[in-house]
């Protein structure tokens, strides 16, 4: 049986059609998925949602909505109204959290200031509109490899300030461990987001060199890199929190790896080195 708070996110078996990865996820042990928009748009929402409630697993988030990074004009706000059906997709599954990835520089753009203005001027967009469909944005910050072409907000500290233009109902944030462990004042950060409530995801897995030649696919399993999983579980759990925690991992090699296999291990390195954090947090 694996812990209760674990979720296996759909990243992590990747290739698996929707079908098949909750299928995989139930019969690992999990209790909870996050799932990702387009195997769910393949499938067919309203199938996917009977799906997911038939298998019993509950859906942690929904990954992923943002890119809100383009300068004023029709592509701008048709990447705002894709993020409204994306809220709708998430509440039509009772998720709590859709996840949002702010989106990198604009093609020929180096206004990086700018850029990040338009993040929270977009959120401003759909804040209400997500309280009122009872879903959380969560800002996810990336590790600052990945500004250019991905999310201009780097650090949870940057997120914080965004997030915390808007009610904690509406706007938090994610703490992704693979993102955040480098950062000098992320313990600070963390205990900052929770005084206010603003923790809506917490994700892990671990970082180990070298960068893979297509950067997005550096992450491993918890416990194969050099993560310290103990110092930022205990610190997302002193504030409180007590929601899903998501193994979200993005590995050629774990992706070719039989989808069983990659459950059962990412559920063995989860109970290794992040669930005796959450043991230790309940005896207290």
């Amino acid at each position: 049986m694996t812990h209760s708070q674990l979720s296996l996110n759909q990243a992590t078996i990747k290739y698996a059609p929707l079908a098949d990865a909750v299928r995989v996820t139930a019969d690992a042990g999990y209790s909870s998925i996050g799932l990702w928009r387009e195997p769910v748009a393949e499938f067919g929402l309203a199938a996917s949602v009977t799906l997911v409630e038939d298998s019993g697993l509950r859906v942690s988030s929904m990954c992923r909505g943002g890119f809100f990074t383009l300068t004023e004009g029709q592509a701008r706000r048709a990447a705002i109204d894709d993020n409204r059906r994306a809220i709708d997709e998430t509440a039509a599954f009772g998720a709590p959290t859709l996840v949002l990835v702010a989106g990198g520089l604009p093609d020929g753009s180096r206004d990086l200031v700018g850029a990040r203005a338009r993040v929270a001027d977009a959120i401003a967009d759909l804040a209400d509109y997500a309280q009122e469909s009872g879903v959380t944005l969560a800002i996810e910050a990336l590790h600052p490899m990945y500004v250019s072409d991905r999310a201009v907000v780097s650090t949870l500290g940057q997120a914080l300030d965004i997030a915390e233009q808007f009610p904690a109902e509406a706007v938090g944030v994610v703490v992704d461990t693979f993102h955040v462990w480098w950062d000098p004042q992320v313990l600070d950060q963390i205990a900052r987001a929770g005084a206010t409530g603003r923790i809506a995801s917490y994700q892990v897995c671990d970082w180990a060199t070298p960068i893979a030649q297509d950067a997005l696919l550096s992450r491993h399993y918890p416990g194969d890199g050099v993560i310290d999983f103990g110092s930022l579980t205990r610190a997302v759990l002193s504030t409180g929190y007590t929601g899903d925690i998501e193994v979200e991992i993005f590995n050629q090699q774990i992706w070719d790896a039989a989808w069983p296999d990659v459950a059962r291990r990412t559920a063995a390195a989860f109970d290794a080195v992040v669930a005796p954090h959450l043991a230790e947090s309940a005896r207290r």
